[in-house]
């Protein structure tokens, strides 16, 4: 696993948190939810791969 997916999900969240707070405080409650929605999608879609590795990783490890 890359050390940079840990940094790129830790930057996706404080721009999501940030942007969420503003959006908040200017009475836009439900476009801050579907922002912080947008950005658990883009985090998924990244992680995804790692845990369909792990997945055949642990299959590999457990068929021998």
């Amino acid at each position: 696993m890359e050390v940079s997916i840990i940094f790129k999900i830790a930057a996706v969240g404080i721009v999501i948190t940030v942007l969420g707070q503003v959006l908040k405080h200017s009475g836009r409650e439900e476009q801050a939810f579907l922002l912080s929605l947008a950005g658990l999608v883009i985090v998924l879609f990244w992680i995804v791969p790692y845990i369909s590795e792990l997945f055949v990783t642990m299959q590999n490890l457990f068929t021998l």
